[in-house]
């Protein structure tokens, strides 16, 4: 890595010489060292897939928590920060809320992603504060559209059908890139993720270290999964790549 032109990379989020905001890509560093954390959607709904990466036995799995339900129809998966993750979700629940309260109606995915998307732009361009070091992947459904998007610790959103953030990021888009399909169910693409996850962790997956959860295109609702449901994907998708 080249050197920093002095001052450049100090607290305050300034241009260098060369149009390059240090800072924001130091917080992108943050969300590449971070656990990896899939978003997928089909006509069926969207689902999210995490590797929490329990690195104790001592830890008691539960606690680890990178999904998150904003709204009874949105959800997002996080890598990076997670305290600076659960400021950005609560930030989102509110904005869901009082989108509710002034409309008498849900917000949709695609609003809500830009809001989450404007408040961390801010933190890129005043003084005494830093970039968020972590990246959201929101989701959820609006009528009869499944929507999924990624955000960047720069305030950037870009939406997808099947992403990944995290450390195994390029490995998981390259399983997609492969093998994802538009009319797949919500089965499948839960058991490909599975798979991709398993590539990205070089075969090291935990199946106690995954979380999970759906929001169904018919019902409209976020729901995570239980463990027994997690084993029985996880076991079925692994005896397949196997």
């Amino acid at each position: 890595m080249q050197p920093v032109p002095f001052g450049y990379d100090r607290a305050i989020t300034v241009f260098s010489p060369d149009g390059r905001l240090f800072q924001v890509e130091y917080a992108r560093e943050a969300v590449k060292r971070g656990t990896t954390s899939i978003g997928i959607k089909c006509k069926d709904g969207v689902a999210f897939i995490v590797d929490k990466r329990i690195t104790s036995k001592l830890i008691e799995p539960i606690s680890i928590e990178k999904i998150f339900q904003i709204d009874e129809h949105i959800g997002a998966a996080t890598s990076g920060l997670v305290a600076d993750a659960r400021v950005l979700i609560e930030r989102a629940r509110v904005e869901a809320q009082v989108n509710r309260i002034t409309y008498n109606m849900p917000i949709s995915v695609e609003i809500l992603a830009k809001r989450i998307c404007d408040f961390k732009q801010l933190y890129t361009q005043h003084g005494g504060v830093r970039p968020f070091g972590t990246a959201l992947i929101v989701g959820g459904v609006n009528g009869d559209s499944c929507r999924l998007f990624e955000t960047d610790p720069s305030g950037a959103l870009i939406e997808y059908k099947a992403t990944a953030i995290g450390a195994g990021r390029a490995t998981v888009l390259e399983t997609f890139e492969n093998k994802y399909k538009e009319d797949m169910t919500l089965d499948e693409i839960i058991e490909l993720s599975i798979k991709a996850l398993y590539e990205a962790t070089e075969g090291k997956l935990n199946i106690e270290g995954i979380e999970m959860a759906v929001i169904d295109a018919k019902t409209k609702k976020f729901r995570k999964l239980e463990d027994e449901e997690i084993k029985k994907y996880a076991e079925k998708a692994l005896a397949k790549a196997g």
